[in-house]
């Protein structure tokens, strides 16, 4: 089968979407298939290169405008590019792909995984309504990452019908407990306690992402006062981290949440085994899933999350792998953390629950059959546009 997916950027580029497309092209490629991501280079000039298998096509990006980075070159790519395609997989939200490959893609077959709605960027959104109702309108199925989120989808309650759940996964071998700490994650463990003015025994609460204003985390920095043996660990960097810092100061707990900046792949695992809660205070819907969840959960860490009508409080089932709170409630959510926080029993049962639900529900496995098993059932039908 030749597969092309399209999206707005790829590895070495880290990010949720980013990493579930990678994770899906490079399997896909280790069953057999042909596999082309085209996606937009950080730089004005157009690359191609194979990267396990997987053929990445970077067209030259422009300029970046709501988040959507515009490539001249995408154009030309999306015409040559499915015309050799038997399914062009679409991640959306990436509007430039999408319009582009409804208006000049050649394949007789589209399907869209339906990472989250447009929140933010409603100038971008009032323009381009109604090519959106098209794109879904000519799909030929849409795969939205929980039943959840397409229940409450404004875009997606139309189009119930060819709408199949396909949840995201993460890689349970890489991302699994560790009863003893590796000597990197002891180190680390200490090298954070030692940063902050908490004792040897403080628990250490961890949220990894991109620092953007729905992941909600100046809640968890207003939670801090509430949590004084507790040290906020926020791994990642983005546009509110310089704001975010700010608050910190301001509530005088800057000394108690840490900054790390981006962390490395490599490392990744270490800070989840150096962890003992994860939290993640989403406020928007934006936050349509939480992939660092299911990293954390797949290590054995319990959860503490908001309920933004998005996966991320099913995906964290509540009282079970963990607790899920109001979101923009900095009170609810110091007293779920004090709650795992105090019952050392609780955070080990939540925490064994939380990698069991990852076993059943979310492997790499899992996720990839799901997908071939949609594009085979749209190969074997007519094109519904």
């Amino acid at each position: 089968m030749n597969i092309l997916h399209i999206y707005k950027d790829y590895y070495p580029v880290i990010g949720g979407i980013e990493n579930h497309v990678r994770q899906l092209a490079e399997t896909q490629v280790a069953q057999g298939h042909a596999v082309t991501v085209l996606v937009t280079n950080t730089s004005l000039r157009s690359a191609s290169e194979t990267l396990n298998g997987v053929r990445v096509i970077k067209a030259g990006r422009l300029i970046n405008i709501q988040s959507a980075p515009l490539s001249a070159a995408l154009l030309s790519f999306v015409r040559r590019e499915t015309t050799r395609a038997d399914i062009v997989h679409l991640h959306a939200p990436y509007p430039p792909g999408e319009a582009l490959n409804l208006w000049f893609g050649r394949a007789s077959h589209t399907v869209i995984t339906w990472h989250s709605d447009i929140v933010r960027q409603k100038t971008l959104l009032r323009f381009y309504a109604p090519t959106l109702r098209r794109v879904l309108q000519q799909a030929d199925r849409i795969l939205p990452t929980s039943a959840a989120y397409a229940r409450t989808s404004p875009w997606l309650k139309d189009h119930l019908d060819k709408c199949s759940t396909v949840a995201l996964s993460v890689d349970t071998a890489r991302f699994s407990p560790s009863a003893i700490l590796s000597p990197r994650a002891a180190e680390l463990r200490a090298g954070l306690l030692a940063r902050a003015p908490v004792t040897p025994s403080a628990t250490i609460l961890l949220s990894v992402g991109r620092l953007r204003y729905y992941k909600g985390l100046d809640d968890l920095i207003r939670a801090m006062p509430d949590l004084p043996d507790a040290l906020a660990v926020i791994a990642g960097d983005g546009p509110m981290g310089a704001k975010w810092k700010s608050l910190a100061r301001l509530l005088g707990v800057a000394d108690r949440v840490i900054f790390t900046g981006d962390v490395s792949d490599a490392d990744l695992p270490d800070y989840y085994h150096a962890a003992d809660i994860y939290v993640l205070p989403a406020s928007a819907r934006a936050e349509a899933f939480g992939i660092a969840i299911l990293e954390a959960m797949a290590c054995g860490l319990p959860i503490v999350c908001t309920d933004v009508g998005t996966a991320t409080s099913w995906v964290n089932q509540n009282n079970v792998t963990g607790l899920v709170v109001p979101p923009r409630k900095p009170d609810q959510l110091a007293t779920a953390i004090l709650k795992i926080e105090g019952n050392r029993l609780m955070r080990s049962l939540m925490g064994t629950a939380a990698r069991q639900r990852v076993l059943d529900e979310f492997t790499l496995d899992k996720m990839v059959q799901r997908v071939m098993d949609v594009y085979n059932s749209v190969l074997a039908q007519p094109h519904s546009g």
